[in-house]
């Protein structure tokens, strides 16, 4: 995950701003219709990572140099989103993080998390340049926590972190040649005595030899016996595009595919429902807005994840999921309009976002009746 310093990326409002701005201005004129709608949410919610667990949906997501860090939502039918709460409070107590010294970290922090379920303990992973340390947080109640928070040497790039069938724990690492490293099982710190390993030397390869961001991003499924890696790919003179490598083991060998080249919509990984269906989640660089997130169809055909409708990520499309109507994205807040503005313009300012602890937590609603 990089960001460009473009659009005014970087005058990000934060996840509580643009969800709370979103879901007072935004009217609910697809309240009306039967199809669900992307973005899933109209606000910045970058680099998500989503588990599923029973017939909870939860969701983390980037803040960056903003505390406190990683955001954690719910949602039971993949289109309606509560935020719950964050996996941490600080992430480190330096100059870089406290502004202090002339020191700044303005853009950086914590980086696209990994999010798990394993044992009856829930996992986010992030990594941060700010600490020059991967960060590893757990809890045995995502709702209320409290978290356990440990953290190591290096800084895994754009890491998936993956509990594996047979007790093994793994990160999935890197930009362009991917790398493989264990850990010990309780993902507390790299494994004694394990090596380093290149999983895909050229990762980017399916997206042609002319790439401007090489694949990173990583998120890593297994899905009856095979191992999916999910890749965001930026070529020259074209889009963010998602790349597939599949492999029987996860040492590999893996071969790997375009899955996705359309409007620049990438980067995330796939979820499914308890009653067989399969999505994947993504985003779309929208400008000034900031990372939206999609939800795409999947289907499979030999053994592969199709995704998207008939190559593209569609607009709309038959929401099965949704158990009620509603308006495309509802306050859940004891804010006014005028509140709100002052807000979001707050936010914008470049001071750190404001916390949401007080328990008035926004709740984000997408288009589907």
């Amino acid at each position: 995950m990089y960001y460009f310093s473009v659009g005014g990326f970087f005058n990000k409002i934060g996840l509580f701003c643009g969800i709370i701005f979103a879901s007072i201005f935004i009217s609910p004129l697809f309240a009306q219709t039967k199809q669900a709608q992307n973005p899933v949410i109209h606000a910045d919610v970058p680099d998500i990572a989503i588990i599923r667990v029973g017939g909870n949906y939860y969701m983390s997501s980037t803040t960056m140099h903003m505390s406190p860090g990683v955001p954690i939502m719910k949602s039971t039918d993949l289109i309606n989103w509560k935020l719950i709460g964050y996996a941490y409070d600080t992430l480190v107590s330096n100059d870089a993080m406290n502004l202090t010294n002339g020191k700044s970290t303005y853009g950086r922090g914590s980086w696209a998390s990994s999010l798990r379920f394993h044992n009856g303990t829930y996992y986010v992973s992030t990594f941060a340049q700010t600490s020059g340390k991967t960060h590893i947080y757990s809890t045995r109640d995502i709702e209320k926590g409290p978290w356990k928070a440990v953290s190591f040497r290096p800084s895994y790039h754009d890491h998936s972190l993956f509990f594996d069938d047979d007790g093994r724990v793994y990160l999935v690492y890197g930009a362009g040649k991917l790398r493989l490293v264990e850990l010990t099982a309780d993902a507390s710190g790299v494994k004694p005595g394990t090596t380093e390993q290149v999983l895909i030397e050229n990762a980017s390869a399916p997206a042609g030899p002319n790439i401007n961001l090489p694949a990173e991003g990583s998120q890593l499924f297994k899905v009856k016996g095979k191992y999916y890696l999910f890749n965001i790919v930026w070529p020259k003179d074209g889009m963010r595009t998602v790349v597939i490598h599949r492999a029987d083991k996860i040492t590999g060998p893996y071969e790997g595919r375009v899955a996705l080249q359309d409007l620049g919509v990438a980067q995330g990984g796939l979820i499914d429902t308890p009653d067989g269906q399969w999505y994947s989640y993504l985003f779309r660089d929208f400008g000034a807005v900031g990372r939206i997130p999609y939800l795409v169809p999947v289907t499979w055909a030999d053994g592969w994840p199709v995704l998207g409708t008939a190559g593209k990520a569609p607009r709309r499309w038959l929401c099965p999921l949704a158990k009620d109507s509603f308006p495309a994205l509802s306050p859940q807040t004891n804010l006014t309009a005028g509140q709100a503005r002052r807000l979001c313009r707050w936010c914008g300012s470049g001071t750190t976002t404001p916390t949401t602890r007080s328990g008035r937590s926004p709740t984000a609603k997408a288009t589907c009746a």
